[in-house]
């Protein structure tokens, strides 16, 4: 056996041994020299069959590959790439998509002077191949599994921070977001207002019309507070029942009483549908409004119990009203001033305005 013979048998052996399927394409006739005899085998056809009827190789290419497979061939073929690489699918005699890759190169090549031959090796990475998918199909799955868990968790956190009725921030949100408004506030020197809204003879709604009314009721009164309210400024909350608290960053106490005198207007002049048969009812609330002009060292929960003793006052009034802390707290000065020293009328009555 001569040493050609030798070298052969040689590369047999290593091609055999690496799972590898030689084949060799003439460039000058366009002709293929040697087969990819194994892999053809190995995809179910026979002997006869890769001799007589698979010359057109191309045929048995993946459609969604042979775009790929033409490209990387033109790539190597022109210099853009040194070596042919590509990965695709055959189409098995049974039908089904095996996986392979091919890897080639141009030989009897000079500087000046094109290759003659197109030689390569073709290799089943199909179990490979599959193993991938199963990962990617197992990576796209947890994705969309931690996909949903955060909108979950999303709505969860938003369930645990807003009334279920209404929507609006509930109490445990309200104090905890006006705690840090308090502090920010304070920190920037800015005014910081709040308005407690009550709805007047709020039970005499549920019992002549029931406590679905009722709710609708509380609805309502919720979308007028919202609707004079800044968008992402104001804190709208339903403190509890048929209350409610607005609060309002650098809004000074006759702005923030203006603002309640139009949501106490807003309300008595709206019908609110509680039946299917239109029947409507007419409410009005009472607002207490305070301000705080330094809020450094105050608390959040003074400021509440400030305006809650304003809204009081209002219900003292006759409903339907609005009263300011600030305003108390001025005609209580003029009042104690004037029985100090009755002589001083015109005095308290500048103070009360």
């Amino acid at each position: 056996m001569g040493e050609a013979d030798l070298n052969r048998e040689r590369l047999e052996l290593a091609l055999e041994a690496a799972g590898l399927d030689l084949w060799e394409n003439d460039l000058v006739t366009g002709t293929v020299t040697r087969k990819a005899t194994k892999t053809f085998l190995e995809l179910g056809f026979t002997e006869e069959e890769i001799v007589s009827g698979l010359q057109d190789v191309y045929g048995l290419f993946h459609p969604d590959d042979l775009a790929t497979v033409q490209s990387a061939v033109s790539d190597h073929m022109s210099g853009v790439t040194p070596q042919y690489r590509c990965e695709f699918r055959l189409r098995a005699k049974s039908g089904e998509w095996v996986w392979y890759a091919n890897y080639g190169r141009i030989m009897d090549g000079h500087t000046d002077t094109p290759g003659k031959r197109l030689i390569g090796v073709t290799f089943n990475i199909d179990d490979r191949k599959r193993k991938e998918d199963e990962i990617a199909q197992i990576n796209r799955q947890l994705r969309e599994q931690n996909a949903l868990l955060q909108e979950l968790n999303t709505a969860l956190e938003q369930l645990a921070a807003c009334d279920a009725l209404t929507g609006l921030s509930n109490r445990r949100t309200l104090m905890e977001m006006g705690a840090r408004e308090c502090l920010s506030t304070g920190q920037l020197g800015q005014p910081l207002s709040l308005m407690v809204v009550d709805i007047d003879h709020f039970k005499a709604v549920n019992d002549a019309w029931g406590h679905l009314a009722g709710d609708r009721v509380i609805c309502a009164v919720a979308q007028a507070c919202l609707a004079r309210s800044r968008t992402a400024v104001d804190i709208v909350a339903r403190f509890g029942g048929e209350e409610f608290v607005i609060v309002l960053p650098g809004i000074d106490a006759p702005s923030a009483m203006r603002l309640a005198e139009s949501l106490r207007t807003g309300v008595s002049d709206h019908n609110v549908l509680v039946d299917g048969d239109g029947a409507c009812v007419t409410v009005t609330v009472s607002i207490g409004v305070a301000t705080l002009y330094d809020a450094r060292g105050a608390s959040f929960e003074e400021l509440v119990n400030t305006a809650d003793k304003a809204l009081y006052r209002a219900k003292q009034a006759g409903r339907n009203n609005v009263q300011s802390a600030v305003a108390a707290e001025s005609a209580a000065r003029a009042e104690a001033h004037m029985l100090l020293d009755p002589g001083q009328t015109q005095g308290s009555s500048a103070l009360t305005n």
